[in-house]
């Protein structure tokens, strides 16, 4: 097996040996560094102009001399990056997989699935497809669990004492957050689909892969069920939050009115008393200690028949 050489060798090596297969990684590079392999494998303009453009949807295309598809790998940072996504293009030959980054990656990942099944190497490119494809999507299903075991830390957390507002910014970070996984691997379910599916020239999923295929869609199925139910208890969090935000105030709204209630009680005999027309004991000091005793004895009831109600 040879590695490390120049792309303008490719012809060379597959020439000289009639079941070779290439992989070729590039790293951001323009339509001029597509060049070679354009010329070498036929690739279609518009496959080649949507490798080089950034933030190209998530699809698989179909031409007559290859496959192309564009995916995006992802990571999840719980501390405060949120979600990370790397476009990745690959293109698709018979006897090639090439693949583009237009960000940083993890090749050794991919690396690492292939090593993992060295008896499927004699398949060809679609063991190479399958692996790169395996690598992305365990991606996908490790930052959904990721975002799912946050949610489960964040409904840990939803009834201790904190400010409210941190459980709204951390709820609100995690659904962003989602959003865009959603919208990353939703359309991987019709693309692998596809692929197990369909018939092409350049037939990726034999007897021999069919197996390996549908694990990677059982993975893309698991990403997508995660993620679903990690938004509904997201949205359950934030209800909920806010649930007890109107709870607390109500609450509090009745602390004030027992309160405002018991100091009524004061405000009331006072003024009464404060009338200037002669009434039993006016002038005297045991007018004074009746209207203190009236006080007392009706704030202190009323405080404790709201405690009693638990209003207070």
């Amino acid at each position: 097996m040879a590695e490390g050489f120049p792309a303008e060798e490719i012809h060379e090596h597959l020439a000289a040996h009639g079941d070779a297969v290439v992989w070729l990684d590039l790293f951001d590079p323009d339509k001029a560094d597509l060049s070679i392999v354009t010329q070498e494998f036929g690739l279609h303009p518009l496959a080649v102009e949507d490798a080089v453009i950034d933030h190209q949807r998530p699809k698989l295309d179909r031409y007559p001399s290859h496959l192309f598809l564009n995916i995006y790998a992802v990571g999840f940072d719980g501390d405060g990056a949120g979600l990370t996504a790397s476009e990745m293009s690959a293109f698709v030959t018979p006897r090639a997989f090439v693949t583009v980054r237009k960000a940083e990656f993890d090749v050794d990942t991919v690396v690492a699935h292939w090593d993992a099944n060295p008896q499927l190497a004699d398949v060809g490119v679609g063991f190479l497809a399958h692996g790169w494809l395996d690598a992305v999507v365990d991606g996908h299903y490790r930052a959904a669990q990721e975002i799912d075991d946050a949610t489960d830390a964040l409904e840990d957390a939803l009834f201790e004492p904190r400010p409210a507002g941190d459980i709204r910014r951390r709820g609100f970070d995690l659904r962003k957050s989602l959003g865009q996984l959603r919208r990353l691997t939703a359309p991987m379910r019709e693309i692998v689909g596809r692929l197990i599916r369909d018939d092409h020239h350049i037939r990726l999923v034999d007897e021999e892969m069919s197996p390996y295929f549908h694990d990677v869609y059982d993975h893309v199925l698991g990403a997508a069920e995660s993620a679903d139910s990690t938004r509904d208890r997201i949205g359950s969090i934030l209800d909920t939050n806010l649930n007890e935000q109107s709870n607390d105030l109500n609450e509090i709204t009745k602390k004030l009115a027992a309160w405002a209630a018991i100091i009524a009680v004061p405000t009331a005999v006072t003024g009464f008393y404060g009338q200037n027309v002669p009434y039993p004991g006016y002038t005297q000091a045991w007018g004074f200690v009746t209207s203190t005793m009236v006080i007392v004895v009706l704030a202190g009831g009323l405080y404790f028949l709201l405690r009693r109600r638990n209003w207070l």
